[in-house]
Order: structure tokens, then sequence, then C-alpha cells
């Protein structure tokens, strides 16, 4: 009976070193840290039990040794010591009953123990592969910081070249600014020197000037009379040439320094312009309303045709001298092409100007400057 409780006693710790071996090779990959951690939890967990394997293993054995004396004693015995066997037997039964209860409850120790190894290996490999997935993420993590330390470490790089290359840059623009820097002050110094010689020469002008306006004065001092006499001249020949002009030119009105003739005769304004042309003079131009108001006396309102045309462009009145209108004495409402015919020839009259058709039949008035 020993040897069998024994047995039961004995399997499950295989059952126990079964499962351990089914559970180390079942166990995940793990890193070598936490391979250490628990093959040391487990190896603690081992010792354990055969420490207390180790402490019910003497006690099996002083209790079967005790029984096998008791034996032979009692083979040994003569029948008088009967009663005393009895009180032995039953005290061996008791602790055979006691030694039976206590390897239940080692046996039930074990069992405990089996169970709470297999939730612990379970709660490890869980803790395990939690730690896998942290180590995994972590070093993607790192990674990929590794990937963008290096893409920093380009863009830095870029940057330095680029910052490398606007300093030459700078260098260079710099020197280009010393180099100007230098003629810009150069040529300001040949502008100064040349500033000099501009002020020097200057003076030198001023001074001649000076000098020539001092010889002009007693010139025009000494040809004054000369100029004077000229003039005298000049005038007296003027005198003779318009005195001439008007014995010739009995009909002829003279009005601050132009001679005016009107006609009594009707002709044409092209005619009329002939006319004054082939005696040196032109229809008339009113440059003022003082001129105006003496050709409105002088025709006494009898409509005569003035040089006012507007025959090159319709619309643009010019004079005869292809001067522009500048005083206008149009009468209201003219010009107006009455009728839709052309009308390009202006017209004297009382009231004012109007335009008529260039070939009507009318008095005219001829203008000759003799003085300008």
């Amino acid at each position: 009976m020993l040897k069998s409780r024994s047995s039961q006693h004995c399997n499950p710790l295989e059952v126990s070193a079964s499962n351990n071996l089914t559970f180390n090779s079942n166990r995940p990959n793990m890193s070598y840290y936490g391979n250490m951690g628990i093959e040391h939890e487990m190896d603690r967990e081992d010792d354990e039990e055969m420490n207390i394997y180790i402490n019910v293993d003497p006690i099996n054995s002083s209790h079967v040794r005790t029984e096998t004396e008791n034996s032979e004693t009692k083979r040994q015995q003569t029948p008088q010591h009967t009663g005393s066997d009895t009180v032995r037997n039953r005290s061996s039964r008791a602790s055979s009953v006691c030694l039976v209860l206590l390897c239940v409850l080692l046996l039930t120790a074990v069992i405990v123990l089996c169970v709470l190894i297999n939730s612990k290996s379970t709660n490890y490999s869980e803790e395990t592969h939690q730690l896998l997935t942290k180590i995994t993420n972590l070093t993607e993590e790192r990674d990929q910081q590794q990937n963008e330390k290096d893409q920093l470490q380009i863009k830095i790089t870029n940057l330095t070249e680029e910052r490398d290359q606007q300093q030459n840059e700078k260098d260079q623009l710099q020197i280009k600014i010393t180099n100007l820097t230098e003629e810009r002050d150069q040529q300001q110094n040949e502008k100064d020197q040349l500033q000099i010689k501009i002020t020097n020469l200057t003076e030198a002008r001023d001074e001649l000037l000076s000098k020539n306006m001092q010889l002009a004065k007693e010139r025009d001092i000494s040809s004054s009379n000369l100029d004077l006499i000229k003039h005298r001249d000049q005038l007296n020949k003027e005198k003779n040439e318009l005195s001439k002009s008007l014995q010739e030119m009995d009909e002829w009105i003279y009005y601050k320094s132009s001679l005016y003739f009107l006609s009594t005769e009707k002709k044409s304004w092209t005619e009329s312009r002939r006319y004054c042309t082939l005696r040196g003079a032109d229809l008339i131009i009113i440059n003022n309303s003082e001129e105006q108001g003496f050709v409105k006396k002088i025709s006494a309102d009898v409509n005569v045709w003035i040089g006012l045309t507007d025959g090159d462009k319709e619309g643009r009145w010019k004079w005869v001298d292809s001067s522009t209108l500048t005083f206008r004495f149009w009468t209201s409402g003219e010009p107006n092409s009455y009728g839709g015919i052309d009308e390009d020839c202006a017209v004297n009259y009382g009231p004012g100007w109007a335009d008529f058709p260039c070939n009507h039949l009318m008095q005219w008035i001829c203008e000759k400057v003799i003085l300008k």
C-alpha cells in the first residue's frame, strides 16, 4: 500500500514535469532577456517542489522501516504479548492513516502548484507577446525616426551647401561692390578735377565775356551812328514807296499799316481773290474786333467776300495765309451749309459772317500789308 501511494504521489510530479516540457516546447520565441527571466522563475519553482518531496520521502521511509520492524517483532513475540500487539497495530494504522492524509495534502499542493505554474506560464506568454509587440513597434518607430533623421540630415546638408553657395555669391557680390565703390571714388575724383577745370574755364570765359562786352560797348558806340543812318535811309525808302503806292492807288484806304480796297463790281470768291493777288494783295484777313468794325464800316453792311474758306477740309475754316481761325464773328446758326449745298466760302455782312457757295457773285475786300 505504501508503494502504491508513493507511486501515486510521484505521478503528479511526472505530470508536472511533462506539462513543463510541453509548456516549454509550445512557448513562442522570446527575446534573450525575457527567456532568462521566465526560465529562472521556472527553475526556482521546480527547486521548491523537489525540496517538498525530499522532505516527504524520509518520513515515508521511516514509517516503512517502523512497520517492517513491528511485523518482525510480532512474529518473534510469543502469544502472551497479543494485547500489546493489538495496541501497536492500532497505532500503526493511525500513523498509516495520517501518512495517507499527508500524501493527499501533498498531492493537492502539487496539483495547485501545477495550476499556478500553468496560469503563470500563460500570463508570461501573453506578457511576452505584448512585449514582442512593443519591441516590434519600438523597432519600427526607431527605423522611422532613423529615416526621418537621415532625411533631416540630407536637408541639413543641402541647406548647408545652399548657405555656402549663397555665402560665396555674397562674397563675390561684396567684391564687386568694393570694386564699383573704388571705381566710383575714382570717377568722383576725376569729376571733381573736371569740375575744378570747368570752374577755371568758366571764370576765364566770364572774364573774356566781360572784356567782349566792353569791346562791344565801345564798338556799339562807334557803330550806333552808322545804324541810325541806315535806319533813317530805310524809313525814307519805305516812305517813298508808300507815297508812290498811294499815288498809284487812289481807291485804296489806309488803316493801321495796311491798305484796303472795296470793289464795286461782283465776282465769285475765286475770281475776287485772283483780282487781289494780281495787285500784290489778298482777300482780307480779320484778326480782331477792331478790324471787324472797320470792315463793317467801309462795306456799309454790303455782302463782301473775305479771305476765309473750308474748301480743303469740310468744317475746318482757314484764312488765305493758312493761319488758323482765332477770332470768330459768325452769325447765329452759321456756318450751316444751307439746303445741303456746299458753302465753303465766308461772307461778311451786317450781322456778322456767313458761309455761302463760292460761285456766287459778290463784292470783295482786298488787303495789302505795307508795314509789318
